[in-house]
């Protein structure tokens, strides 16, 4: 059973519409008891930063997450918010992260060399794939994803970079460190390529 965790940090229907299509069983779930059954997790979220590290706590979920995420190794996917909180810390707020992986988020410059970049990254967006993963297995030439974002992930060791955009400055779209995976797009949002990519997640971890 696929658990998409649900702390009140945006609309999460379209994950599980996602799943259903592609036949995983899957819930979506704020019950920490329902966390420690799972047997793969999705971490999704939209809004800032800060607002997502007080809801996972408030709704006592930092325990069971640490313990599936950290001890039991339980395949964790990051979505959005998701895949930041799973970072130390964010430009946007004051909170401690998760800390799964080491890196920083930050805020897009709204300017890069005399050119001006609004702020969001908004839109779709062709992603650099850099290493091997299974979570990349039989994609598309040019795989396409879904962003709406102002803040980037920005990774300490390149070793836990799977995916890298530019958008002004070069950003790392997407990371995976063992079980630990983070997306900044939107997987449920980018049809075909989004599909893909979930079942990858569900079939091959």
């Amino acid at each position: 059973m696929v658990v998409v965790i649900d702390y009140q940090a945006g609309n999460i229907g379209s994950i599980l519409n996602m799943l259903r299509k592609i036949g995983a069983p899957a819930k979506i779930s704020e019950k920490p008891e329902d966390i420690l059954q799972a047997e793969k997790l999705i971490l999704p979220g939209v809004g800032a930063f800060d607002y997502g590290m007080t809801k996972l706590r408030e709704a006592g979920l930092l325990p069971a997450l640490q313990q599936r995420a950290i001890e039991d190794k339980t395949p964790i996917l990051g979505i959005c918010l998701g895949a930041q909180l799973m970072c130390r810390r964010s430009e946007e707020g004051v909170l401690p992260g998760l800390g799964w992986i080491e890196a920083d988020v930050r805020r897009f410059p709204p300017v890069v060399e005399d050119r001006r970049y609004p702020v969001s990254h908004m839109g779709w967006d062709v992603v650099n794939v850099v290493k091997p993963s299974r979570l990349t297995t039989q994609w598309p030439e040019e795989s396409r994803f879904y962003f709406v974002h102002s803040y980037h992930i920005q990774c300490d060791h390149a070793d836990d970079v799977l995916m890298e955009n530019s958008y002004g400055v070069k950003f790392h779209s997407a990371f995976e460190r063992d079980n630990i995976i983070g997306v900044q797009f939107h997987p449920e949002k980018s049809h075909k390529f989004g599909k893909r990519l979930l079942e990858n997640f569900i079939n091959l971890y």
